[in-house]
């Protein structure tokens, strides 16, 4: 019985403890994972910067590892990369979510669309957290048309670690 009341309450203070997911003005958050979208797996990194209260800029860059051949030809680098200017609106405080949760609808600039993004954040910490977005194009560069045309410039999921700097 000891083990169990000491257990419950490390939990109830890391619960109490948990950092506010979006603080406004210069914060900055950093995030790493894994992107995940048809065709193809990779790595994404990004980073946010608060503007004010409920806004944020920043930019994300996706790296596909796995990618899938077409017809015996492997995918260019350029067809495995993208980097994203990117815009949020942080509605955590406005919804009146728990100050460890923040929700977040948002734009991107691309090197291969002009898209949108909604993804949520939840830190179990003063500087770790855990962040999953949802992206997809709302218009396509017609440009440089190849058969990888639709790597990174298509519906994705990003599911990342997130971290206070």
């Amino acid at each position: 019985m000891k083990k169990i009341t000491l257990i419950v309450f490390a939990l109830a203070g890391l619960m109490s403890n948990a950092q506010e997911a979006y603080k406004g003005k210069e914060d900055t958050k950093l995030h790493i994972g894994a992107n995940l979208q048809s065709g193809g797996t990779g790595l994404v990194v990004g980073m946010d910067y608060g503007l004010g209260e409920n806004i944020s800029v920043g930019f994300t860059g996706n790296y596909l590892l796995g990618a899938t051949e077409i017809l015996g030809e492997k995918p260019d680098f350029k067809d495995r990369v993208d980097v994203r200017a990117r815009f949020n609106a942080n509605l955590g405080k406005v919804m009146n979510l728990p100050e460890q949760i923040d929700v977040y609808p948002g734009l991107d600039l691309g090197l291969k669309n002009f898209g949108a993004h909604l993804g949520s954040r939840y830190f179990f910490s003063d500087g770790f957290g855990l962040q999953a977005e949802v992206g997809f194009p709302l218009a396509r560069y017609k440009s440089n048309i190849s058969e990888f045309d639709y790597l990174n410039n298509q519906f994705h999921v990003n599911l990342s670690a997130v971290f206070n700097l």
